[in-house]
């Protein structure tokens, strides 16, 4: 009897000695901190006492929705009101610079904001050479030309960066290696806030010249001629609600007398213009290597991407 009990006592003296080696359930599996908490609990508890932060409303971000505003603003003024429009655009434009210092002040960098700056810019200078197609006709192809230059060189820049560089890299983030000229323009601020301003001063100077020069928009000087005014009756039934009063047709005989009334001196757009040309030249150059460079790195990438599939397959021998 001593026997049996000798044994069964050395077996549960074995087994509180691998019990006391196992963990415990009740710990958790992950390693403990220096305080005896688990870095997950610490985490957590971290992040419950951080504040909430609402991306959306960034100071940064504030300042783009305000530009959005004055650039739908300034197309509202801008069939019949040079220099209304002329100011609220500039404000818009010269706000894309107060964003950034914004961001880098409050230290609201973010990547919502970045591609609010971006499509913004693309969307309001877009706008205006869509203005200037309609004002002078003749070089409709130009500006078509022009916005489709500006919107596949950001955009493929963007994609390349984003496909090739990750997620967490900025499109600003040029390598000089694949572009000195590209690597200046986007990381010397002064280059980039002049070839951006000049580039939409020759614009503005542009949309000016339509309002103000006989040679470039002649039509805006006739008169309404006697069979258009004989097409206003005098007895005929005026529009009068509240929705014709706030939009009014820009096109009307009342819009194009008011344009007239509106149009001023053509001396400073002309000046305006031709100070801001090259650098609206250089600007668009920019953009062609802009969309070279960005094509050739989606390229590049895609013959490693291809090399690592093993494509092209060897052809087998006969």
């Amino acid at each position: 009897m001593s026997e049996r009990r000798t044994r069964r006592q050395a077996a549960q003296a074995a087994l509180a000695a691998a019990a006391d080696d196992t963990p415990s359930k009740s710990t958790p599996d992950a390693a403990m901190n220096g305080n005896g908490t688990s870095p997950v609990l610490a985490a957590g508890a971290e992040d419950a006492s951080s504040p909430h932060e609402n991306i959306f409303l960034f100071w940064p971000n504030i300042i783009g929705y305000s530009r959005i505003v004055l650039a739908i603003a300034s197309l509202y003024y801008m069939p019949l009101h040079p220099r209304t429009c002329s100011l609220l655009y500039s404000i818009s434009c010269l706000l894309d610079a107060l964003d950034g210092y914004a961001a880098r002040y409050f230290e609201q960098s973010t990547k919502f904001g970045a591609v609010l700056d971006m499509v913004t810019d693309r969307c309001t200078t877009s706008c205006l050479l869509v203005f200037l197609s309609s004002a002078f006709p003749r070089w409709a192809i130009v500006f078509q030309g022009l916005i489709t230059l500006d919107f596949a060189s950001h955009y493929l820049h963007m994609y390349a960066t984003l496909a090739m560089a990750g997620s967490d890299t900025s499109h600003k983030s040029v390598d000089k290696s694949r572009s000195w000229l590209l690597n200046l323009y986007y990381t010397n601020k002064t280059v980039l806030f002049m070839c951006c301003a000049l580039n939409e001063l020759f614009f503005i100077a542009l949309y000016l010249l339509s309002f103000s020069s006989p040679l470039l928009s002649p039509q805006l000087l006739h008169s309404v001629g006697e069979s258009r005014a004989a097409a206003i009756q005098a007895g005929a039934q005026v529009n009068s609600s509240m929705l014709r009063q706030l939009f009014t047709n820009p096109y009307s005989a009342g819009a194009l007398e008011m344009a007239r009334a509106n149009k001023m001196d053509s001396t400073l757009p002309w000046i305006l213009a031709g100070v801001s040309a090259p650098v609206m030249a250089l600007k668009q150059f920019l953009n062609v290597v802009q969309l070279v460079k960005a094509s050739k790195w989606l390229a590049e990438g895609d013959v490693k991407t291809r090399k690592a599939a093993g494509l092209p397959r060897k052809k087998k021998s006969a």
